[in-house]
């Protein structure tokens, strides 16, 4: 990502930005004020005139030259009038000099302030040959100042308050960037010992810059971990659980091949117990698909799946188990329906539902399938015309190892809708099962066309 994307980056460029600017403001005023009110050494304008008509009269016109740069290089810009003509050249604004002629006229010492931090100043002054000159100066204090002691002055201040401001907003940015940091590194920690339920304290959750952006990322991947290793945890006490029961069976039935008194007796009892380790291998298989989906799909591969021909061949696969009972299977998916997924797992969804569909139903019953495409989404529906489930038990069906009040009749781990379930909600849709009218289960999956996804 580039640096210049980062809202991170241009808080902390603009804050640096405005310290800076902030430094330079108020060095200037601070300087000027330093330069106006602190200096003890003021300018003595009458002394200044005696000066310049000193000079004058003891080397003319050149030697006031001379006598003005020093000046200059003081930061006063001076010279001395007579008759209204300047006797060495001065450097001043058009503005003044068009009111110079009044401020000479008067024929009396003036200091003015026509502008903020420039004063003028003019002195009468009679010379020993007995003319009387005026001194016209120029200054931007009232103090006695090389420029460059000005500069220097200037300087020093602007270093020393750009050294505090930027300390401030380093300290500033510091506080505010630390402090997410090391909230993240508690929850990090807290996690690391084991505490699953640790998250990012609010520490600037609701900022818009990359580190609450990080907070609300662990914060998230924190309940994933949590929800994927609550339901490991719970998959693994269900299937301790549940082979518990095949196990002691096992083990008796073991015991009862030993103590048989011919070879007839302990093949029965050997036949059994392959049931019983195929039941075990076939609930195992089941409870490991399960947890593998709870992250995802991971290791499938998708692409365009065309859902109504997989329900077809799915139904095609399910006819000699529905024949041999008896059971019509009615598939009604006459028009394409092309999502984006893993074939592998929807094409088990689909047999896991249409399996259980025939489980439950009666002698002689029926089965319909039908897949329609929407705008955005394709419905596919099973029902049966089984017995049905109780409606306080709808909710609870598609939990793992549920078995209802009618799973009785009919053999199974409980993981079949459990497992349906996560392959729909793993493809972005939804399943939903309710009592049909006239009797039976139906079963609805909804899932968004490759088309809308894509768009």
């Amino acid at each position: 990502m580039s640096p210049f994307k980062s809202s991170l980056y241009w808080r902390l460029l603009l804050s640096f930005c405005a310290a800076n600017l902030l430094a330079l403001m108020l060095g200037g005023f601070l300087t000027q004020s330093f330069i106006e009110f602190s200096t003890a050494v003021e300018i003595n304008w009458s002394v200044l005139a005696q000066g310049a008509d000193k000079a004058y009269e003891g080397g003319g016109s050149t030697a006031l030259a001379d006598w003005s740069a020093q000046q200059r290089r003081e930061g006063i810009e001076a010279t001395l009038f007579e008759n209204g003509q300047e006797l060495a050249p001065i450097r001043m604004p058009s503005v003044m000099r068009e009111s110079l002629p009044t401020w000479l006229g008067e024929q009396r010492d003036l200091v003015l302030q026509p502008w903020p931090n420039l004063y003028v100043a003019v002195q009468q002054v009679h010379g020993a040959d007995g003319k009387t000159r005026q001194l016209v100066a120029l200054s931007r204090t009232h103090s006695r100042l090389r420029p460059r002691t000005r500069q220097s002055i200037f300087l020093a201040i602007q270093g020393v308050l750009s050294l505090l401001f930027i300390g401030l907003v380093g300290w500033w940015v510091a506080r505010r960037v630390a402090k997410p940091v090391e909230a993240i590194r508690r929850a990090t920690r807290r996690m690391a010992s084991g505490e699953l339920s640790a998250r990012v304290e609010g520490q600037g959750r609701d900022a818009q810059d990359e580190l609450a952006h990080l907070a609300r990322d662990f914060d998230a991947m924190a309940e994933r971990i949590e929800a994927l290793v609550a339901h490991d945890r719970s998959v693994l006490q269900d299937l301790s659980h549940e082979l518990r029961s095949p196990l002691a069976r096992l083990h008796l039935i073991l015991d009862l091949a030993r103590r048989s008194r011919d070879r007839e007796e302990a093949a029965r009892y050997f036949e059994q117990a392959e049931q019983e380790i195929s039941r075990m291998d076939g609930l195992t298989g089941e409870m490991l698909a399960l947890s593998r989906l709870e992250g995802g799909i991971p290791g499938e591969s998708r692409g365009p799946v065309d859902v109504s021909a997989l329900l077809r061949e799915c139904v095609r696969r399910a006819g000699v188990e529905a024949t041999a009972r008896g059971i019509t299977l009615a598939a009604d998916a006459p028009a394409p329906a092309v999502v984006s997924g893993s074939e592998l797992l929807l094409e088990r969804a689909l047999d896991n539902l249409i399996a259980n569909a025939i489980k439950f139903s009666p002698e002689g019953g029926r089965v319909e399938l039908s897949a329609r495409s929407g705008a955005t989404e394709v419905d596919l529906a099973i029902r049966d015309h089984g017995p049905g489930v109780p409606a306080g038990e709808l909710d609870s069906l598609f939990r793992p190892l549920f078995r209802g009040s009618n799973a009785a009749r009919a053999g199974g781990h409980g993981l079949g809708l459990a497992i349906v379930q996560r392959v729909v909600q793993a493809h972005g849709g939804e399943v939903r099962a309710s009592n049909a009218e006239g009797g039976g289960l139906v079963v609805q999956l909804a899932l968004p066309l490759a088309s809308a996804v894509s768009a």
